[in-house]
C-alpha cells in the first residue's frame, strides 16, 4: 500500500487490504491525474487533477472511511461543448464491513472477508462525479465564440418560427368568428 502516489497514480494503489490495516487510524493521500480517469473503464470524465485524502478508522466490526477530494476536472461546457475546467471539492463518509459476500447499499459496503480488499478507484470516481454541478458552463465571455454565434442565430430562427406559428390558422379563424358572435 502506497501512502502517497505521484502523478502516475495507478488503480492498484487504490486497493486497500482491510485485513492488513493494523493501526486504529490510517491516513492515505493520492494525487489523481488524467491517467486515473483513463484507467477507469467506462468513465465519462476523462481528465482532471485532484488530491484525495482518506482517513480509515478501524473499529469493532467495521471500518469508517472519510474522504476529502479537491481539485479540478475537465468536462465539456453545456453551452459551447468546448472543454472547461470545473472545480470540485467534496467530503464523503463510507462504512465498510467484512462479510460472506460483497454488496453495496447507500453509504455502506460489505467486502468479502475471504478477499478482504476494498477497491476505492470507482468509489472515489463516483464521489467526484456527484460533486460536479448539474449545469456547467464557462464563465461569461469564455465560451467558444463561433458556437455562441451559431446558438444566437439558431435562437433567432426559432423565435421567428414561433412568431409566425402564432398567426391564426385559417381553419380556426371561422370558429373564432363564430365564438365572437356568440359572446355578444
Amino acid at each position: 500500500m502506497h501512502p502517497k502516489c505521484g502523478n502516475m497514480c495507478s488503480l492498484e494503489s487504490l486497493k486497500i487490504d482491510l485485513k492488513g490495516l493494523s493501526e486504529e487510524e490510517t491516513l492515505l493521500e493520492f494525487d489523481l491525474s488524467d491517467n486515473y480517469f483513463e484507467a477507469l473503464d467506462g468513465a465519462e470524465t476523462k481528465r482532471g487533477s485532484l488530491h484525495v485524502s482518506v482517513s480509515i478508522r478501524k473499529a469493532t466490526g467495521f471500518f469508517e472511511f472519510n474522504f476529502h477530494t479537491a481539485g479540478t476536472v475537465i468536462i465539456p461546457c453545456d453551452r459551447c461543448l468546448d472543454d472547461m475546467e470545473q472545480s470540485v471539492e467534496t467530503d464523503n463518509r463510507l462504512i465498510v464491513k467484512l462479510g460472506s459476500e460483497t454488496s453495496e447499499e447507500d453509504d455502506m459496503i460489505v467486502v468479502n472477508e475471504d478477499e478482504g480488499i476494498l477497491d476505492m478507484s470507482w468509489i472515489i470516481y463516483e464521489f467526484i462525479v456527484l460533486a460536479i454541478p448539474i449545469r456547467h458552463v464557462h464563465a461569461p465571455g469564455k465560451c467558444n465564440p463561433a458556437m455562441t454565434q451559431a446558438l444566437e442565430e439558431l435562437s433567432a430562427d426559432r423565435s421567428s418560427d414561433e412568431e409566425s406559428s402564432q398567426a391564426i390558422d385559417p381553419r380556426w379563424e371561422k370558429l373564432l368568428q363564430l365564438k365572437g358572435k356568440g359572446e355578444k
